[in-house]
C-alpha cells in the first residue's frame, strides 16, 4: 500500500514529507489508517540517533490510534471500521516463555519495535506512527472500548502502559503510597493512573511551581526535592517511587524516602545515571529497578481501566507540519503534557490498495 509520513533521512536532517510503501497484508494482519498519533520523547531522541542505533530512514511514532480499513483472510479480532491502537510494539515471536505469558515486551528474540525494528520475514526495518497508514499484526492491534475520546487516547500507548505497568507490578491499590519524581507527559499518567488505584501519591520536583498541577492531576501532595528538610522528614514514606524523569540524573537523594522493601523504578531514562550510593540501598533493604512497556494484555487492562475510570492523558493537538515547533517545546518540557498530531493534517496518498 503506498503512504506517506513524515521521516528523517539522518540525524541532521528535518522531517520531511515522505512516500513509501506499506507491506501488503498477510493472513493475521490488518490494515488502518491512523487518525491521531502522540508524539513521545522517544521520538525526538530516535530522529536525532541520541541512542546511536537509528536506521535511516527513520519514521517515528508509537502512540496510534486509528481504524481499520483491511483486514487478512484468518483476521478474528478486529472489523472494517473498528477503532484499534497500536503503541511501542508490532511482534514478537510468540513462542518463547514471555510471550506465552502475555509478556511480549520482554520476548527473549527481542520484542519488533513499532519504528525502528525489523520485520521478522522481510527483515525490513518498521516506520512508525507519523504516517497516514500501518499493517500490523492483528494481535498487536488493540481494542479502543467504547467511550474512550480517539482524539486523547494515543499517548496511553507508551505514556499511559509505561507507567501503569509497574504499578501494576509492584500491586499498588488502596493504602499504596507512591511518588512521582517529574511531572511531564509520562509524570502526569502516573499521578492520574496511581490515584485512579487508590494511592496516596506524593509529586516529587524541585520547586513549588507545579503544586497546583500535581494536585489537580489527583496528587495528594508536592514534595519539594531541593529542600533537605522537607526530605528528611519524608524519609521511609513510599512504598513505591517512579522516576520519570529522561536524562542523566542522581537518584541519591530519593533514595532514602524508600520504606523498608520499597522500590524506586525507573521509567524515564534510558542510558546512563549519575553514579548512586548504595548505602541506603543496603541499610533500607531497598531497591532500584527498571521497567519497560506492558505486554498486549496488560496494555489492553489499561485501555479498560482508563475508559471505566475515564482516564486520559492532558493533551496539546497539533498539525503534523508543526512537529518541528513541537519537538523544540519538547525539549524545554513546554507542553502540558503531551502532544498528539492530528493525521488529518496529513494528505492521505490518493492510491491506498493493498
Amino acid at each position: 500500500m503506498r503512504t506517506i509520513g513524515y521521516a528523517v533521512q539522518s540525524a541532521e536532517t528535518p522531517l520531511a514529507p515522505f512516500s513509501f510503501e506499506r507491506r501488503q497484508l498477510r493472513s493475521n494482519d490488518v490494515a488502518m489508517e491512523i487518525l491521531y498519533c502522540g508524539v513521545c520523547h522517544s521520538d525526538l531522541h530516535w530522529v536525532r540517533n541520541d541512542w546511536g542505533w537509528t536506521v535511516f530512514p527513520a519514521i517515528p511514532g508509537h502512540e496510534i490510534v486509528g481504524r481499520v480499513i483491511g483486514v487478512g483472510s484468518d483476521v478474528t479480532r478486529h472489523k472494517l471500521g473498528d477503532h484499534v491502537a497500536v503503541g511501542c510494539m508490532v511482534d514478537s515471536c510468540q513462542q518463547c516463555d514471555q510471550c506465552k505469558k502475555g509478556e511480549e515486551q520482554l520476548c527473549r528474540e527481542g520484542n519488533t519495535g513499532t519504528y525502528g525494528g525489523f520485520d521478522r520475514f522481510t527483515k525490513e526495518h518498521t516506520l512508525g506512527g507519523y504516517s497516514k497508514h500501518l499493517v500490523v499484526r492483528e494481535d498487536f492491534a488493540l481494542r479502543v472500548p467504547d467511550g474512550l475520546d480517539l482524539a486523547k487516547a494515543a499517548p496511553l500507548l507508551c505514556a499511559g502502559i509505561t507507567t501503569y505497568s509497574p504499578l501494576r507490578t509492584w500491586n499498588v491499590g488502596p493504602g499504596s503510597r507512591v511518588g512521582v519524581i517529574g511531572l511531564g507527559g509520562l509524570g502526569h499518567m502516573a499521578v492520574k493512573l496511581a490515584a485512579a488505584m487508590g494511592a496516596d501519591v506524593t509529586v516529587m520536583s524541585r520547586t513549588t511551581d507545579k503544586e497546583a498541577d500535581a494536585l489537580a492531576l489527583g496528587a495528594d501532595a508536592l514534595l519539594v526535592s531541593s529542600d533537605p528538610a522537607a526530605m528528611e522528614k519524608a524519609a521511609n514514606s513510599f512504598d513505591l517511587i517512579i522516576d520519570t524523569v529522561p536524562v542523566k540524573h542522581d537518584i541519591s537523594p530519593y533514595l532514602p524516602l524508600l520504606d523498608v522493601d520499597g522500590t524506586l523504578v525507573i521509567v524515564g531514562q534510558v542510558g546512563p545515571l549519575a553514579e548512586p550510593t548504595t548505602v541506603p540501598l543496603l541499610l533500607g533493604r531497598r531497591r532500584v529497578a527498571g521497567s519497560p512497556i506492558g505486554g498486549i494484555a496488560e496494555t489492553q487492562e489499561l485501555l479498560n481501566f482508563c475508559a471505566k475510570k475515564n482516564i486520559l492523558p492532558d493533551v496539546e493537538m497539533i498539525r503534523m507540519d508543526e512537529i518541528h515547533h513541537a519537538f523544540e517545546r519538547l525539549e524545554k518540557a513546554d507542553v502540558r503534557y503531551r502532544f498528539v498530531i492530528d493525521m488529518a493534517s496529513l494528505s492521505a496518498p490518493t492510491d491506498t490498495s493493498f
